[in-house]
């Protein structure tokens, strides 16, 4: 029986389960706290399965189109020769490029703008979400996809705080049109890692901005993961070139200028001569903090939590957008195969809690491989990107 639905945040994941939910003929509208539409920097993400499949097999959409696919995941040793090469397929894209089509398919008609969550009231015959734009709006079921910081979450189960991990990933991307030839042919076709002692980085190449995946167009993505101590470290890092200490990210072109410098040196001293010459070419680098949320619930009477706002999961993966996007086909199915919500709710909840937090443990294991442990060792199957295990 169709349902009324309010999405709380316009995301990736948000907007997967939208679209699903409407197609399967529920009154569905999303409310997105950003007054223009989101923007992520153009940062790169592993196109697993799950993140593409509204988009291909609902939306119609070539794949081939809005990915770049590499077929190697090869290793670099300190000098810049391969040591490690494998035969091993991957799509990636980036975030701008699956977010403008995820938002194409479903429409600006029922995408509400600067409309953020600021209180929820249920009762035994719906939930009321209360917004900053002025408007409340009742239905039969409140989807909660508010990301990481989700006022949801925090209001429904505020004993699952985020936890610092211990590291942060610096990020950059660069055209690939211009760096030397001979970097951006070794690092074009493939994966490319470099691990050492308690850190490791990655480059692969994805869509530009105007999702362009023509060779030449493209940019070379790179995500290096570096340890920082909780406090004062940490502060320090997060707090940007006009002194405000920043809570989960740095963005581009605000990160002090000290640190960059820092990055800059390091690359150059630590890092095989390609990698180091991508993080030197990148125009501004930004940080994000690497954090673990994970609750004991996912449903609340008729509420429930999807994605990030449920689970953060470590990026080793490449699932973080994979899950959220796998939370939205599961519960259109849930809500097809069951007479009544509280059924569909508990049945879906089973399932995600599960998957939710099986891979939070599997990306925990491999950050410690890398960040503390050293055992990280080229071609070893575990580190294989994958939402329901490696390569799956």
């Amino acid at each position: 029986m169709p349902i009324s639905i309010q999405v709380v945040g316009g995301s990736l994941g948000g907007l997967t389960a939208a679209c699903l939910l409407r197609d399967d003929g529920h009154d569905v509208t999303v409310f997105e706290r950003s007054s223009r539409e989101l923007e992520e920097r153009g940062a790169g993400i592993g196109f697993l399965p799950a993140t593409g499949r509204y988009l291909a097999d609902r939306a119609g959409i070539d794949l081939s189109t809005i990915s770049v696919a590499t077929d190697h995941i090869r290793y670099l040793d300190r000098t810049g020769d391969v040591v490690h090469d494998a035969e091993h397929r991957y799509l990636f894209s980036s975030w701008n490029t699956v977010y403008r089509e995820t938002l194409r398919a479903f429409g600006s008609d029922r995408y509400r703008l600067g409309a953020e969550l600021v209180d929820l009231v249920q009762d035994a015959d719906g939930v009321t979400g209360i917004y900053t734009d002025g408007t409340e709006h009742r239905t039969d079921l409140l989807v909660a996809a508010d990301g990481i910081g989700s006022f949801t979450r925090g209001r429904l189960a505020p004993g699952s705080d985020r936890s610092y991990a211990g590291y942060v990933a610096w990020r950059g991307m660069v055209p690939e049109a211009e760096l030397p030839t001979d970097v951006s042919s070794m690092l074009g076709d493939a994966i490319t890692y470099h691990v050492y002692a308690n850190s490791h980085i990655l480059v692969y190449p994805i869509p530009n901005a105007a999702g362009s995946i023509a060779s030449g167009d493209r940019l070379i993505n790179f995500v290096w993961y570096r340890n920082y101590l909780e406090g004062g470290d940490l502060d320090d890092l997060l707090t940007d070139r006009h002194g405000e200490r920043r809570d989960l990210s740095v963005p581009p072109g605000l990160v002090a200028a000290h640190h960059e410098e820092e990055a800059r040196a390091t690359a150059r001293a630590r890092l095989p001569w390609q990698i180091a010459t991508v993080v030197d070419a990148v125009p501004d680098l930004f940080i994000q903090c690497v954090n673990d949320i994970e609750v004991e619930r996912m449903v609340f009477d008729r509420v429930c939590l999807l994605g990030d706002a449920a689970f953060a999961v470590r990026p080793h993966a490449a699932a973080g957008t994979a899950k959220a996007a796998d939370d939205g086909w599961r519960l259109a199915e849930a809500l097809s195969a069951h007479p009544d919500l509280p059924t569909a709710l508990g049945a879906w909840e089973r399932t995600q809690l599960e998957l939710g937090h099986r891979l939070l443990d599997r990306t925990r294991v491999v950050g410690r491989r890398s960040q503390v442990s050293n055992t990280w060792e080229p071609g070893d199957p575990d580190l294989i990107f994958g939402l329901y295990g490696p390569g799956e």
